[in-house]
């Protein structure tokens, strides 16, 4: 897959699946754009990758920060190709009844108002130009509750339908909207659900999770025109059909 002179910009960027996409992306010879909280682990992952890559840390529940970034990358670059809103939390983990409402607001924030001030700031660069590809980093939450996962959860199913909305109403100008469920992954949010102790997710064993590299290749392949017939869907990890036009063993 060959991503020379196109501009990817990736919340949470900073690890996980994200820095295995931002590793792969520059690979394929792609201008980065990499956003996360974590200012010193992004300097770190850039000066890794090398090449042309801009780190910009930042909160995605801020839209100004996000929108000066994203706007920041296209100047630079001269395009603003694909939008991976990958940024994502998991904390609150807690019963209704026990959680906290603020922390329960700040991972909306993150989660969900995230997923949307990306595209916010996305659109207004991308059009001009014909188009590009947003996509989703979802989860099996967002279709079904798992206890002491409330704001999760909802957060899942908000970005989920916000992504449907963007394809609705979008895709006649050239945005291709997908989201991508990866199943579980072998990243920090899984060592922080394993702390837990909560939901039958908590009690899985670290090998049952699949590395990082497997959801970042897919979102590598989801913006290639051999996913065009996924365009407004939800592409799903666990389908082994997925896995094998992914070329994942």
């Amino acid at each position: 897959m060959d991503f020379n002179g196109k501009t990817i910009a990736i919340t949470g960027a900073s690890r996980g699946i994200g820095a295995d996409a931002a590793r792969l992306f520059a690979a394929a010879g792609a201008n980065l754009a990499l956003l996360a909280r974590s200012g010193d682990a992004l300097k770190a992952l850039a000066e890794e990758i090398g090449g042309n890559v801009l780190a910009f840390a930042c909160d995605v529940a801020d839209y100004a920060s996000v929108e000066a970034a994203l706007a920041k990358a296209r100047q630079q670059f001269g395009s603003l190709d694909v939008l991976i809103n990958n940024a994502g939390v998991i904390e609150p983990i807690a019963r209704l009844e026990d959680a906290s409402p603020d922390g329960w607001g700040k991972l909306i924030d993150i989660n969900l108002k995230g997923v949307f001030n990306g595209m916010r700031a996305a659109l207004p660069l991308m059009k001009p130009s014909g188009g590009g590809t947003i996509i989703t980093v979802s989860s099996g939450a967002a279709h079904r509750p798992l206890e002491g996962w409330s704001a999760y959860c909802s957060s899942k199913a908000g970005a989920a339908m916000l992504t449907s909305a963007l394809d609705l109403e979008e895709r006649g100008n050239g945005i291709r909207a997908m989201g991508l469920s990866p199943g579980t992954v072998a990243t920090q949010m899984q060592r922080e659900i394993k702390a837990s102790g909560i939901n039958p997710v908590s009690e899985l064993d670290w090998e049952d999770h699949i590395p990082a590299e497997w959801p970042a290749r897919t979102l590598m392949w989801m913006c290639t025109g051999d996913a065009d017939d996924y365009v407004g869907q939800e592409v799903s990890l666990r389908e082994d059909s997925i896995r094998k036009r992914v070329g994942l063993v």
